[in-house]
């Protein structure tokens, strides 16, 4: 017998066998949906048993938004950094758009199951959602744009929160758009996210009217 870990008592589930359940679930719930997967398939896949799971996770259901939260991960990462690097917020808020369509492109496995979540959810999910799997990276992105408009770097007449959506909508459209936007007329940029995310992020932050002389 190896010293693997993978078939380990409930109780004794190391942080990376809980690590591989959520990969796992992921991989199984962007690619069959949530009611396609059951528990057995998922300790299977895994390499641990259901019982080990359960130790874990109370539900499907729970192991489900879990693995959502998984799916934001670096994106969250990514937000906590913001603030404790030296530079402008302007900045700051710049690269974090370049590293959120970058994760967003990279892991598309990911990617495709929040977009489908957050479009397919049924009546009632929405709040949840929101309160569960995508405040806390949100209310991050916001205290970092009232910091900026405290500053004096951003519009204070704007609410945080609309900036905010406005730079995760345009990295949501590029993901889902990418395809069809390298066959559009003018569209030279849909191989460089980098190019676009600084683009976008120019004209939100300074607007699209001619450069002050």
């Amino acid at each position: 017998m190896s010293g693997d870990n993978s078939h380990s008592p409930p109780g004794t589930a190391t942080p990376d066998t809980v690590s591989r359940i959520l990969r796992t679930a992921l991989d199984l719930f962007s690619s069959q949906g949530f009611d396609a997967v059951s528990m057995n398939a998922v300790a299977a896949a895994a390499g641990v048993s259901k019982a080990n799971i359960f130790h874990h996770f109370r539900s499907k259901h729970e192991l489900y938004i879990q693995a959502l939260r998984e799916a934001c991960r670096e994106s969250r990462e990514e937000l906590e950094a913001l603030n404790m690097e030296d530079g402008p917020i302007g900045e700051q808020l710049a690269d974090f758009a370049v590293k959120h369509l970058t994760s967003m492109l990279d892991n598309a496995r990911d990617t495709r199951l929040i977009l489908r979540e957050v479009l397919e959810n049924a009546p009632g999910r929405a709040e949840e959602l929101a309160r569960d799997v995508f405040r806390d990276g949100f209310e991050r992105l916001v205290e970092t744009v009232r910091l900026g408009q405290r500053l004096g770097e951003l519009d204070p007449d704007l609410p945080p929160g609309f900036i905010a959506v406005m730079m995760l909508a345009a990295n949501v459209f590029f993901a889902q758009s990418r395809e069809v936007l390298r066959h559009l007329p003018g569209v030279d940029f849909a191989d460089d996210p980098k190019r676009y995310s600084r683009m976008y992020m120019q004209v939100l932050l300074r607007g699209a009217g001619p450069a002050a002389t």
